[in-house]
């Protein structure tokens, strides 16, 4: 894997446990040689997984639209940093700079973005790996609707194994680069 995109919140969250895992997948993800490619976001857990990937001279690729710049909320010290004009234009950037995807506990946008990317590989649009980092069990509660939309059979079960549900990150990272989908004509 060259890049990995990491969808993850602009605040920190109420638990430091949330900041000590998105520096340590950063730390992982420049060791691996993996690059970021994120929102490009100085702020939140967004600036600390930047921040850890780049004090690990890591390369971090930052992609945001130019009313967030204009809000001055733009790390300036990134490898790159692409300005796009909309929100559909930054996920389509992203997607394509990506050779995979991961959520981290963030709220709205990251889980709007994670869930855009895994219903693409659900259509097959792409084959990249699409896993969630469970940090202390932030995402129990969405795995729970996932689990219970395919009992109530909104989701084939095919389809949310797609997902990699993972609580360690060095392990999310092994079972992302081991990824083979195996699409399923029919999604409903």
């Amino acid at each position: 894997m060259k890049r990995i995109a990491v969808f993850c919140g602009s605040n920190f969250g109420n638990k430091t446990i949330y900041r000590d895992v998105a520096k340590e997948l950063g730390c992982l993800m420049a060791h691996r040689g993996i690059s970021l490619v994120y929102g490009g976001g100085k702020v939140g857990l967004m600036g600390e997984i930047a921040d850890s990937v780049l004090a690990q001279k890591g390369e971090v690729i930052g992609v945001m639209p130019q009313f967030l710049v204009d809000k001055e909320v733009a790390h300036k010290g990134l490898s790159e940093l692409h300005v796009v004009q909309t929100m559909h234009d930054r996920k389509a950037l992203m997607a394509d700079l990506s050779s995979g995807f991961v959520a981290l506990p963030g709220g709205f946008g990251t889980v709007e973005e994670f869930f855009e990317m895994i219903t693409c590989l659900q259509l097959g649009l792409h084959k990249k790996p699409c896993a969630v980092l469970n940090v202390d069990g932030y995402f129990d509660s969405l795995f729970h609707f996932v689990d219970y939309s395919v009992t109530e059979g909104f989701i084939r079960l095919e389809n949310s194994n797609l997902i990699i549900r993972e609580n360690n990150p060095e392990l999310l990272l092994d079972k992302m680069k081991n990824f083979k989908t195996n699409h399923v004509d029919k999604w409903i």
